[in-house]
């Protein structure tokens, strides 16, 4: 999937080399009202929500903002709110998470934007917008632009025009900024909206979604061939590097000179997309500054708005959740059966995630129901599960020279095919002492036929303030057992 995995990890565990990013556009307020419906009202015939809770998020450019820090920028904000309450609301979410407010002007005379949804369980019943949307006046773009000039003179890696239609990113407010720009030889990634993308002419790229171009081009938006040349057309004219085009279920296109990548949808579950177009352009903005090769940029951005769809209102992505996703995608791409250098990285990657990892090692010869019980009740004690195996040669040396019955290599594989299991990993010594110094495991698990003192390692893990956990087992069932009754089986076969 990435061209090289571990290069993406350790970008994004830098928080992407921590570059300053100018978003500039419409900053609305995101309100919830949260509850639940369980019957009609009888006056119409309109559900009736019991009103449990109320919350406030970032919305629109202010969401793009709250993206960039999460995913470690740091992030300078140009736009406009009212002296209102919403603007007051809207402006502590951003102070708490540490975005620069420096550039944001207050006006009187103009609300700030707020969106108030209605959710009766996890569905939205009804959306309320108080906004003006007429454009911005001529003093209101002068005081924009100025913040935006003294935004450049600070440093800046890369600018994101958030345009929602609010009224903020005219025409001559876009084509400013990204004159300015692109004479300081910054890029400019614009999310737009409207119907006339003349104004970002020049940018570096734009990231609309499929009716948004189907809407300014005319193709028709269920011929994915037809919008896709319309789009090629589209950025030529407007002399863009590339459009990365979202598709909803089909996930991102790439358009660019000449050439159309597809990247399928990575969500697992879709409750709400609102909000995922600002985390599709906050990550490729903080990828494409990192230097990142841009399919991998677009596969991260896939990867983030993945995980934001299957939350419910407008959430951003955070670092530490889109590292989680890397880890997952380099189990998926990769295989969870490891040599010991490449389970020590994966287990840093997993480290880095703040997870809890958990060992246990054993034969495994002939996996039986006893066997997934002790992963099963291994993995409840943490994040990750390694199982180490003994080699053929491990198991001769303890079992004897007619085991193991199945081969190191199909039993790494059965155990890899276990969801409860995060990585496999063969070892040939006598006792995994020398695998667990290395790993330093938060849990060691054994089967409760053990005690703590028979387990190889209980004391390195509690040196470093692990523990060790004995399991129950299976009454009845083992390897040795499971073989008994083959034996007994075949013997009665032969006798008949």
């Amino acid at each position: 999937m990435f061209s090289d995995l571990p290069k993406i990890v350790d970008v994004v565990r830098a928080g992407f080399n921590h570059p300053r990013v100018l978003v500039v556009g419409d900053l609305m307020l995101d309100r919830y009202v949260w509850g639940s419906v369980d019957r009609i009202s009888p006056e119409a015939p309109v559900p009736v929500v019991r009103v449990g809770q109320r919350t406030e998020r970032a919305g629109g450019a202010a969401n793009v903002a709250l993206n960039l820090r999460r995913l470690g920028c740091k992030v300078g904000l140009a736009g406009l709110v009212g002296a209102d309450f919403g603007g007051d609301a809207l402006l502590t979410l951003l102070r708490e998470a540490d975005v620069d407010l420096e550039s944001v002007v207050s006006f009187n005379g103009r609300p700030t934007s707020v969106k108030t949804r209605i959710i009766g369980g996890h569905q939205q019943i009804l959306r309320l917008d108080r906004e003006d949307g007429s454009p911005i006046s001529q003093t209101q773009s002068a005081r924009l632009l100025d913040a935006v000039d003294s935004e450049m003179e600070r440093g800046v890696s890369v600018v994101v025009l958030s345009d929602y239609g609010k009224g903020v990113l005219s025409p001559h407010v876009c084509r400013e900024i990204i004159t300015r720009a692109r004479a300081q030889s910054i890029p400019v990634l614009v999310d737009p909206k409207g119907h006339d993308y003349n104004k970002y002419s020049g940018a570096t790229a734009l990231s609309p979604n499929r009716g948004e171009l189907a809407r300014v081009t005319l193709a028709p938006s269920e011929d994915l061939k037809a919008l896709f040349e319309a789009g090629e057309k589209l950025r030529a004219n407007l002399e863009l590097n590339f459009i990365a085009l979202t598709l909803g279920e089909h996930g991102i296109a790439l358009l660019e000179s000449g050439n159309v990548s597809q990247f399928p949808a990575l969500a697992r579950e879709v409750f709400d997309v609102s909000g995922a177009g600002d985390t599709v352009i906050a990550t490729v903005a903080a990828s494409y500054n990192a230097g990142l090769h841009l399919h991998d940029a677009i596969q991260l951005a896939n990867l983030a708005a993945g995980a934001v769809v299957g939350k419910v209102g407008t959430v951003p992505i955070s670092r530490e959740e889109l590292l989680a996703l890397l880890v997952e995608q380099e189990e998926h791409d990769f295989g969870k059966i490891c040599t010991f250098s490449e389970l020590l990285n994966r287990v840093a990657r997993w480290r880095s995630t703040g997870a809890r990892v958990v060992f246990t090692n054993g034969c495994f010869d002939l996996l039986h129901a006893g066997h997934v019980n002790l992963l099963q009740q291994a993995r409840a004690e943490g994040d990750r599960l390694i199982v180490a195996i003994n080699t053929d040669r491990s198991v001769r040396a303890l079992k004897g020279p007619k085991r193991p019955v199945i081969g190191e290599q199909q039993r790494a594989l059965v155990l890899a095919a276990l969801a409860s299991v995060g990585a496999v990993v063969l070892f040939d010594d006598d006792t995994p002492l020398a695998l667990i110094n290395a790993i330093r495991p938060d849990v060691i698990v054994k089967g409760g036929d053990y005690t703590e003192g028979q387990v190889v390692g209980a004391d390195e893990v509690k040196s470093w303030g692990g523990r060790v956990k004995l399991v129950s087992l299976v009454e009845g069932l083992s390897t040795s057992e499971v073989l008994r009754r083959v034996a007994q089986s075949a013997d009665s076969l032969t006798t008949h």
